[in-house]
């Protein structure tokens, strides 16, 4: 079978779409089936990549969002999968992709739309709308792109509640990590590798340098962008200082609001590693950390914190967020998105022993790895899983 799933929010520097294609491509190849992916680029081309095809449509440039471009010529789309001619059409976007979801009713190609995000609360962050607002514009939407698709898969419990006040079911399928990859230790064999995380390493002894004796290291693995709320992690930073715990902060990403960040965190031990497109160098940083903040108030799921579980990292994450599912025991805490709450949920967890909850942090993450995620979608797909296709 030809699986071929369309997204927008692809970019050089994206990271939760991004990782969740390619791991989604390399399930789908293992399980025997082929997997497009269809990406806005500077110029339209084809590669072959070891996940599988990725095919990048010629897209304009979106000021002000750090690089990302985005598909909106649904005809040019519509041509290329008329050339692909896929069996299961999985698409990323309910914005200017949702009208491929006729393509595939006209075509014969049963479809799915992945929700990676809550519509209200990005109309929130990015509008003037109140809360009753954003939801009445938000519900008119989703039940419209809701008509499109076959199905609709949420990866959380909270990213599905704003469909199913409208009634509408979808299948929840939670995202995975790659276990292998992001485990604990992973800073050490970072530097021993002399990857680009080398720096970071071992146990975040460099990425510690010019910090207090003893300093907590904190990190925030974010797109830097007012959704993400960036901007929480520093005044938590400085609520902690002013505390007395000599914490420090590393922030990796990049995003429209990198400039002003900087000048946000003037004064305090902020260090900006930019993005980082080795995945060893994530894993390294990640495994560094004492605990990893997710601020985001609206996350819907939130792969670096699941990725910092898995590298045996504590995080404090925003209660009004999925993040908070994804924590616990002392895996982590949850905290009302606010700086003074966040640094009190820092402080309360590094109170605990680090083996403890660094151990409880693994366990939760081992119940996340990616053949999970590929199952459910090959068999939301009706189509044989990878576990299956190991035992044949």
């Amino acid at each position: 079978m030809h699986l071929v799933h369309v997204a927008n929010a692809y970019a050089p520097g994206s990271g939760g779409i991004r990782t969740t294609a390619h791991a989604l491509g390399a399930g789908y190849q293992r399980a025997g089936h082929d997997f497009t992916l269809v990406v806005p680029g500077d110029r339209t081309r084809v590669e072959v990549l070891p996940w599988g095809r990725r095919v990048s449509v010629r897209a304009p440039r979106v000021p002000g969002t750090g690089g990302y471009r985005v598909m909106t010529d649904l005809r040019a789309i519509r041509d290329v999968l008329n050339r692909l001619e896929p069996d299961r059409l999985e698409v990323s976007d309910r914005l200017t992709l949702r009208g491929l979801g006729r393509w595939a009713s006209a075509a014969g190609v049963p479809s799915v739309v992945l929700a990676h995000e809550r519509l209200d609360g990005i109309l929130r962050a990015f509008t003037p709308l109140t809360g009753r607002q954003a939801e009445r514009l938000a519900d008119r939407h989703n039940a419209g792109t809701a008509a499109r698709f076959d199905r609709v898969v949420t990866t959380t419990r909270f990213g599905g509640q704003e469909f199913a006040r409208l009634g509408i079911p979808t299948h929840h399928v939670p995202l995975g990590v790659d276990l292998a990859q992001f485990h604990p230790g992973a800073d050490a064999d970072a530097g021993s590798l002399g990857t680009d995380a080398g720096h970071l390493a071992p146990a975040g002894a460099a990425a510690r340098a010019g910090a207090e004796p003893r300093a907590p290291l904190l990190v925030l693995c974010s797109r830097l962008s007012k959704e993400k709320r960036p901007d929480l992690a520093i005044d938590a930073l400085r609520e902690l200082r002013r505390l007395g715990r000599p914490a420090r902060l590393v922030i990796a990403g990049s995003g429209p609001l990198a400039h002003r960040l900087r000048r946000h965190a003037a004064g305090l031990p902020v260090t900006f590693v930019g993005h980082l497109a080795d995945r060893a160098a994530v894993a390294a940083l990640l495994g560094s950390a004492d605990v990893v903040l997710a601020p985001g108030p609206v996350e819907t799921f939130g792969l670096a914190a699941l990725e910092a579980l898995a590298c045996g990292t504590p995080v404090v994450a925003a209660n009004t967020s999925a993040v908070a599912e994804l924590l616990r025991g002392d895996a982590g805490r949850a905290a009302d998105p606010e700086p003074r709450a966040l640094a009190a949920a820092v402080d309360e967890l590094l109170r605990v022993p680090a083996s403890q909850r660094r151990a409880a942090a693994r366990r939760r993450a081992e119940e996340y790895g990616w053949p999970r995620t590929t199952d459910a979608m090959l068999a939301l797909h009706g189509l044989g899983s990878v576990t299956s296709h190991r035992t044949r």
